[in-house]
């Protein structure tokens, strides 16, 4: 079965979580995308806040309720990260919700060392697989794209691998050229989802959002402005390179260690 893809790329309001609501609340009305799976950024709530003190929502509360009434508004699955506060930690966590009220999590395990993410975040442990439509989806988050074992689709355990980011305008070179090089690695769909704008600490954000297919081809690439995109990923045409190509069968074997 076909899995229609919708990426919302937008500048954001500085850790104003309320706004941020509101403004992908009108953004979603305005568009009413016909999709399975609505992509948002990384920390939509915020922006890339290290400052989570008196900002970080406690788990599971106001975020994730509003994601569960877009989830059933536009009767597809969203998913985004932002940050939380849980047992005394802050975590970078996205949120997969399902229409019906049903969720997943992931909490970020890459942290962004430059921006001191390691001293002001906890790192999650377990990468999270989900199912949507016939489809394995593997959910990650910005800086996670750059250690390749971390999301090694080890005998096609998922069919789409995806990107939550906010990922500086700096380095956009290195974010497009290895959302391309897990397509092709993992022999899957992979989607990236980046922010436009500047946020308080002066960062630009280029957004190159980009949906890629298995062969390493874009079947979308943006702009550095806001908009929203919806892509439909075809089943048959993965199943078929993979009969095709099953470079899979050859793969090396590993064993993580924290």
């Amino acid at each position: 079965m076909d899995l229609r893809v919708t990426i919302v790329q937008t500048d954001l309001h500085w850790q104003d979580a309320e706004a941020n609501r509101s403004m992908f609340s009108e953004k979603l009305a305005a568009a009413a995308p016909q999709t399975d799976l609505i992509v948002l950024p990384e920390m939509f709530t915020t922006g890339f806040s290290m400052t989570p003190e008196g900002i970080a929502e406690e788990a599971d509360t106001t975020t994730l309720d509003w994601m569960k009434q877009e989830a059933q508004r536009h009767q597809a699955v969203l998913t985004g990260s932002v940050m939380v506060q849980e047992g005394g930690r802050f975590l970078n966590r996205l949120y997969w919700v399902r229409p019906d009220g049903t969720y997943a999590t992931y909490d970020k395990k890459h942290l962004f060392r430059m921006a001191k993410e390691h001293h002001t975040y906890t790192s999650g442990k377990e990468r999270l697989l989900v199912e949507l439509k016939g489809w394995n989806v593997c959910p990650l988050v910005c800086y996670d794209l750059r250690f390749p074992v971390w999301s090694r689709n080890t005998d096609n355990a998922y069919d789409l691998l995806l990107y939550v980011a906010n990922w500086p305008k700096v380095r956009r070179q290195p974010w497009s050229t290895l959302l391309q090089a897990r397509a092709i690695e993992n022999l899957a769909y992979v989607v990236g989802v980046n922010r436009v704008g500047t946020d308080s600490n002066d960062h630009a954000y280029s957004g190159d959002s980009a949906i890629i297919h298995p062969k390493g081809y874009h079947l979308l690439e943006t702009a550095e402005v806001e908009g929203i995109h919806t892509v439909t990923l075809r089943k048959q045409e993965l199943e078929d390179f993979r009969e095709a190509f099953p470079a899979h069968l050859d793969a090396d074997r590993f064993h993580l260690e924290d």
